[in-house]
């Protein structure tokens, strides 16, 4: 057990870690196998998925992960990301992003649960019931752990990841083994093998949008492991796990995928699925029948169409597993976020409350935990739209917060620096956030709404939690002034009307561009998913009317910071 850590009102304990045992951890915390890639294949097309999948590292993971890296280790403390935006945009920003990832942990770590009873009940034929204690003993189990600290949480992680690894580079030898095909066709989703002949530009932003909404959830989550930085005794074991942990995963996405799409060929997924040939060739072929819901097949086929079934029923559960892992990190990643907003006065000062034998702040845990068992009895693909937009946004802040503080960080306090100098910093920053700024457009027009409600709920929380507990005025006002007029940190009125002003653009951006991205399949496929008849046109208004609010509130903000805010007010 390391030294303890002074907290304004709490002590956590910290833990000697090693490299590797954060490599395990960060590997849950992104990946934990390939599993959600399936979904990219009948999407895009095998050759158009592969290429995203060894693209994406270069423009979307590894700034990230180099940028998690920088910035944990010129500051090492709990909280993670959350701080680093704080430092660089001031206490309304840092909150925002702050808000936004734990709330997208809270809803996204109820998914993996759901997946995990969903596969066992699949392979053994579990009623509902059981499927639900399956699924409730998960959670207790693993709140437990969390409960226990950091360390016993990295110790489930190695375990868990050597497994998943070992079962994937399984899928790797057994499908490179026994190479049937080309992997690369056809290259799009059309079934055109050159992927250029017969395609039209709204086919390709569909295929490429499609395929980059997926990847880059594949690969995200390098900044989750900064969020416990402060409960380990050498925080520098961070960033140095991170760089191994990036080649790593995306081996473990690209090689399983690859070798999967060379040995299933129509015959053999014919044979997997109980079809004539002839049926996988008239839905295009083997590709096409790529998926994770019940008639499709996946990385377990791979396995069973080589060598037998016996092992595909190992992958199922190693599968399970993986779902565990994932929770059980981001319990971990997930409840620090309330931790530290409550320690700065941004949250109810119960989550704050401290385990006096194991130092980790055990009401956040708890709070995790209830969360989830409460939405894992339902299928919330309504409230699940919300995640990807929060997500999204916590990462642009990350990156503008990474340009900024390189400017304001000392060089002695950066254990670790992107090396390229300055321009090198913002090319990588700047390209992910155009692709985050497209990928909020791509993911559908109920994603967008329901990204929008979020982002939202954002300053009407920070407004009424800042009123309320005081904010990091309470700490030191000296250092964090306030307003009198306002009774806010000088400069929030500012603030509000911009960010209201970046959603009034966004709107109005996405009330053109998703008619006619949805144009030829919005309507069907949402009478799929939803049953209502013209959902796509009353979310498109849904979209004007709340586009027309956000400008109204911009204006109306910015005319009050007028009167409200000094004229030479500090502007983070």
């Amino acid at each position: 057990m390391g030294p303890v850590q002074e907290s304004t009102n709490v002590k956590i304990k910290q833990h000697d870690l090693k490299v590797s045992t954060v490599v395990f951890m960060i590997f849950c915390l992104c990946a934990a196998g390939a599993y959600g890639i399936e979904e990219m294949i009948p999407e895009s097309g095998p050759g158009l998925t592969l290429i995203m999948l060894i693209v994406l590292p270069f423009i979307w993971s590894t700034p990230l992960g180099l940028v998690a890296s920088e910035l944990g280790s010129a500051r090492p403390q709990e909280g993670g990301y959350y701080k680093w935006v704080q430092e660089a945009l001031g206490e309304f920003w840092g909150f925002q992003a702050g808000w936004w990832r734990t709330i997208s942990i809270y809803i996204d770590n109820t998914l993996y649960v759901i997946l995990a009873g969903g596969y066992l009940a699949n392979q053994f034929g579990l009623n509902w019931m059981q499927e639900f204690i399956f699924k409730a003993l998960m959670i207790i189990v693993f709140t437990y752990i969390n409960i226990r600290g950091i360390k016993d949480v990295g110790i489930v992680s190695t375990i868990l990841s050597i497994l998943v690894m070992l079962v994937f580079a399984m899928v790797a030898v057994a499908g490179f083994l026994n190479w049937n095909q080309n992997p690369f066709i056809p290259f799009t989703a059309d079934g055109d093998i050159m992927g250029v002949s017969g395609i039209g530009f709204t086919d390709w932003v569909y295929y490429i949008g499609m395929g980059i909404a997926i990847g880059m959830w594949m690969y995200s989550g390098y900044e989750s492991m900064s969020t416990v930085a402060g409960e380990v005794s050498n925080p520098q074991v961070i960033p140095k796990a991170t760089m191994i942990t990036v080649p790593l995963i995306m081996a473990t996405y690209i090689l399983p995928t690859m070798a999967g799409l060379a040995t299933l060929t129509d015959e053999k997924v014919a044979n997997l699925l109980g079809i004539s040939v002839e049926e996988v060739v008239a839905e295009g072929g083997a590709w096409a029948f790529w998926g994770t819901e019940p008639g499709t097949i996946g990385y377990a086929d791979v396995v069973t169409a080589n060598w037998g079934p016996s092992l595909g029923i190992i992958f199922v559960i190693v599968a399970i597993l993986a779902q565990c892992s994932i929770y059980n990190t981001y319990i971990a990643s997930g409840s620090r976020g309330f931790f530290v907003l409550a320690e700065d006065n941004l949250a109810p000062p119960i989550f704050t409350k401290v385990d006096k034998k194991h130092g980790v702040p055990f009401v956040a845990i708890l709070s995790v935990g209830i969360v989830n068992l409460l939405l894992c009895m339902f299928a919330f693909k309504v409230v699940v739209v919300i995640d990807v937009f929060l997500l999204i946004s916590s990462y642009i802040m990350i990156f503008i917060s990474a340009m900024i503080l390189r400017k304001r960080i000392p060089e002695e306090e950066r254990k670790f620096k992107i090396p390229g100098g300055y321009a090198f910093l913002c090319l990588i920053c700047i390209i992910p956030i155009c692709i985050a700024f497209f990928a909020f457009f791509i993911n559908g027009t109920d994603y967008f709404i329901g990204g929008m409600i979020g982002i939202i709920s954002g300053p009407v929380l920070y407004y009424i939690w800042r009123k309320r507990y005081g904010g990091l005025t309470k700490n030191d006002p000296v250092k964090f002034p306030e307003n009198p007029k306002t009774g806010l940190p000088l400069g929030d009125i500012k603030r509000m009307s911009i960010m209201f002003g970046i959603l009034t653009i966004m709107g109005f951006v996405g009330s053109f561009f998703l008619p006619w991205f949805e144009a030829d399949w919005g309507n069907d496929w949402y009478f799929a998913t939803y049953g209502i008849e013209g959902f796509l046109d009353t979310m498109l208004l849904l979209i004007r009317i709340t586009t027309g609010i956000a400008a109204i509130i911009t204006i109306l903000l910015a005319l009050l910071a007028l009167k409200v805010e000094p004229k030479k007010g500090t502007l983070s």
